[in-house]
């Protein structure tokens, strides 16, 4: 078999697309790239969606935090510590078996216990947690300058914050967001080792790399592949967020514009 029709077998096969069952023997790199690339659609998957919609909700939590009101101050405060003081392995364990025990009481908590939406909702909870600490750390460094400047212009409310608060917030926290952007992306790899099944055998790219290291008893080519593909969508994530950086700093000096640092989370 050549490597252009076993890309064209299983390149699409983690998403139901192309041939149903796995090889079982004579592994070839070929095999091997294509399979784990093919789970890595979602790893992705979880990782944008996650971060597109923990964008707002971190957004909400960073203004609730920050809030004089004690009705929306405190639950803001609850909801990051619980999610940042957790491990985020034992909340996918969490949610899959709530989800279960409200499968049980209703229908439409089913497609919940499925990794494609409850894995997702568990990852989207928790990069909003951290990412509404990283804003409200930012929220609470908006120069007062600046604030004072909108107040004499004549800014107010919502106009005040869309001008100036929350462009400036963005500009002093997406550093750090990287960085957790980065870390997210990583961290959809916990979603094999979590309750949620993998559904008919199509699951992300860790699934294939443990399959492909139990088949051949060699873990020194499945795993390397897939540190490869997890290093190229790193890649794609600096890159991306250092062009909005650029963008939200463009009013700077070229001397005084914050770079994004990455710096590997060891521990979280």
């Amino acid at each position: 078999m050549s490597c252009w029709i076993t890309i064209q077998d299983y390149a699409l096969r983690s998403i139901g697309i192309g041939e149903r069952l796995l090889p079982k023997e004579d592994f070839t790199l070929c095999q091997q790239f294509t399979l784990i690339g093919s789970g890595m659609i979602w790893n992705v998957y979880f990782g944008v969606v996650a971060l597109l919609a923990g964008f707002f909700l971190a957004t909400a939590l960073a203004l609730g935090k920050n809030s004089d009101n004690r009705l929306l101050r405190k639950p803001a405060e609850w909801f990051i510590f619980i999610f940042r003081g957790s491990p985020l392995f034992i909340q996918f364990f969490f949610a899959y078996f709530l989800f279960l025990s409200l499968k049980k009481l209703s229908p439409v908590f089913a497609p919940f216990t499925a990794a494609w939406l409850g894995a997702l909702v568990t990852l989207f909870f928790n990069t909003a947690a951290y990412s509404g600490e990283i804003f409200y750390g930012a929220l609470r460094s908006v120069p007062k300058g600046d604030l004072e400047a909108a107040d004499a212009y004549g800014f107010s409310g919502w106009k005040k914050f869309r001008k100036i608060t929350w462009p400036t917030m963005l500009r002093l926290a997406w550093p750090a967001y990287t960085n957790e952007a980065i870390f997210l992306f990583h961290a959809t790899t916990l979603v094999f080792f979590s309750g949620f099944p993998a559904w008919r055998q199509k699951g992300d790219a860790l699934y294939y790399a443990s399959y492909f290291a139990d088949k051949t008893f060699n873990p020194f080519i499945p795993y390397p592949i897939l540190a490869m593909y997890f290093v190229l969508l790193t890649l794609i994530v600096v890159t991306l967020f250092g062009l909005v950086n650029r963008r939200l700093n463009r009013h700077l000096p070229q001397g005084v514009r914050r770079k994004i640092r990455l710096r590997p989370n060891l521990i979280r």
